[in-house]
Parts: C-alpha cells; sequence; structure tokens
C-alpha cells in the first residue's frame, strides 16, 4: 500500500469521521452534563462504571480495570478519584484480603448526582446523534452506533 492508494485513504476518512462523531458527541454531553449537574464526561463515566461494582468474586473494580473503562490513565484516574472524593460523591478504602488494594465506591450523594445526570446523559446523547444524522457522512456511524448492542 501507498500513501495515495485507495483503501489506505477511505480508511483514513472512515477513522476521521469516527473520530469527528466522537468529538461532536462528547462535547454535546459534555455542555449537558456541565450546565445540568456541574460533572464532566470523564466524571459521570467514572461515577457510572463504579456504580455497577458488586460484593462478591469480581465485584471490585482494580484502578487499571476503572482507567481501561473511562479510557484515561491510571493517573488521570486517580486524580479523577480524588477529586470527585473531595466532593463527597466517592470513597476509598483498603480491600479486606488484600491491605496493598484500594477499592473505589461511589457514595450516597454520588449515586444521587449519578441518577439525576441520566436522563441528560441519554437526551444529550440523543440529540447529538440526531444532529450528526443530518450530516450525510456521518450516517453510516450514527446507524452503527444506534444498533450496537453491547452486554451491561
Amino acid at each position: 500500500m501507498t500513501a495515495t492508494d485507495p483503501a489506505l485513504t477511505a480508511l483514513s476518512q472512515g477513522w476521521c469521521a469516527l473520530s469527528l462523531l466522537h468529538g461532536r458527541i462528547e462535547a454535546h454531553i459534555e455542555r449537558a452534563l456541565q450546565a445540568g449537574h456541574d460533572l464532566s464526561v470523564r466524571e459521570y463515566s467514572l461515577l457510572d462504571v463504579l456504580s455497577r461494582q458488586h460484593d462478591g468474586e469480581g465485584g471490585h473494580l482494580q484502578m487499571k480495570q476503572v482507567a481501561d473503562a473511562v479510557v484515561l490513565s491510571q493517573s488521570a484516574t486517580t486524580r479523577l478519584v480524588t477529586r470527585l472524593e473531595d466532593r463527597g460523591l466517592l470513597q476509598r478504602y483498603l480491600c479486606p484480603t488484600d491491605r496493598r488494594g484500594i477499592y473505589t465506591n461511589v457514595s450516597e450523594a454520588g449515586l444521587k448526582l449519578l441518577e439525576e445526570a441520566r436522563p441528560t446523559n441519554q437526551a444529550a446523547l440523543r440529540e447529538a446523534l440526531d444532529t450528526a444524522a443530518e450530516d450525510p457522512e456521518l450516517v453510516p456511524l450514527v446507524r452503527a452506533v444506534e444498533e450496537l448492542r453491547v452486554p451491561a
């Protein structure tokens, strides 16, 4: 393949379209969450991921797993956890079976804020997808997002 190969050019254009769609969606959701709940997209995502933890085997996530789930580095995730902990939305505690491990749980205040923010997040996502669907280049990607079924 050369730099002018049509397949490579199409691949690059597809990636650019996907990146554009992601950026538009994230920016729209960010504005809505900030305005309505004083939350960033990353903060919302972190609260959402951590709210799905449970007791029992495999129920609590290690910080690397949390970082992967919210698509941040471990150090950025730790800073994000600290900010949310300072706001009273998260709590950290030592793993009862491994004193080196630290778990993070969403506090009652964090769960309340998350429940209040969920409809805002969903509405902003729907609005962003509807707007993106007006761009013919993004229509196939919007359809793919709408049809994607990922296990919870």
